[in-house]
């Protein structure tokens, strides 16, 4: 579990993140969603410590992340996987070493188990046999499973999700959603997404934060999203079916 307390993040005297709380379970798929420009990734780079917010919090598992000690800091972002918008894997690298690489820099594993490790998760994201491949010879969405393998790669206990979606075709898209959810509930891991894509939400989002010019203006489930009786909320799911409906 994941809980953030008073967040709040400006730049140039700009409001970003507007003292934002909330909290992101264990062994499910939380989402945090809006329009482009509402501060979501800014508030994932808080939450993982890539950004220092102004004011505010952050909790994992009743550790208090914020005002940690450098060892307890360096702790914590051991148990973190992160998935990078875009995937982010070295250029230079073919897949099992951009694989390898967070068991390189995090332990001193020896490299027959490094490499046990990375193809298991090879495998578990369906991408057996494809170890010296160079990330230019493979698809956008064979680059996002090998970023999801990455990710898992050293046992996280959180692992965040950046835009996965971002760049993929609708069916890809789907096998992309359903890896995550698959892997979060394998792994009774704490995932955190952030998406404006409500294939997304109605498909994978079981826990959800609803975000609105750098405010949290709603959470929920994805079954409870089309009646939220929040008006920002009903344009943003009536949007997004009309984009959909447009590309179908």
């Amino acid at each position: 579990m994941i809980k953030i307390k008073n967040i709040s993040k400006s730049f140039h005297n700009k409001p970003v993140l507007k003292d934002i709380s909330g909290t992101f379970e264990k062994g499910k798929a939380n989402l945090i969603i809006g329009a482009s420009g509402t501060g979501k990734s800014v508030l994932l780079k808080c939450i993982v410590g890539l950004l220092h917010a102004d004011t505010g919090i952050v909790f994992y598992d009743f550790r208090n992340f914020t005002e940690a000690d450098k060892e307890t800091k360096t702790e914590i972002r051991r148990e973190i996987g992160m998935l990078f918008q875009g995937g982010a894997l070295f250029d230079s690298k073919n897949v099992e070493q951009n694989v390898m690489f967070p068991l390189d820099i995090l332990t001193t594993m020896p490299l027959d188990e490094k490499l046990d490790r990375v193809n298991f998760c090879l495998k578990r994201v369906g991408l057996e046999n494809v170890n010296n491949k160079m990330p230019s010879e493979i698809s956008g969405g064979m680059k996002k499973r090998v970023g999801i393998a990455r990710a898992i790669v050293n046992n996280p206990l959180y692992l965040f999700c950046d835009e996965p979606n971002s760049g993929l075709d609708p069916q890809t898209s789907i096998v992309i959603d359903e890896l995550i959810l698959e892997i979060t509930k394998e792994f009774d891991t704490t995932t955190v997404v952030v998406t404006h894509d409500m294939n997304s939400v109605m498909g994978i989002g079981e826990n959800i934060m609803f975000m609105y010019k750098g405010e949290k203006l709603w959470d929920g489930t994805n079954s409870d999203i089309i009646n939220s009786g929040v008006k920002e909320v009903d344009d943003f799911v009536f949007v997004n079916k009309a984009m959909r409906s447009l590309k179908a």
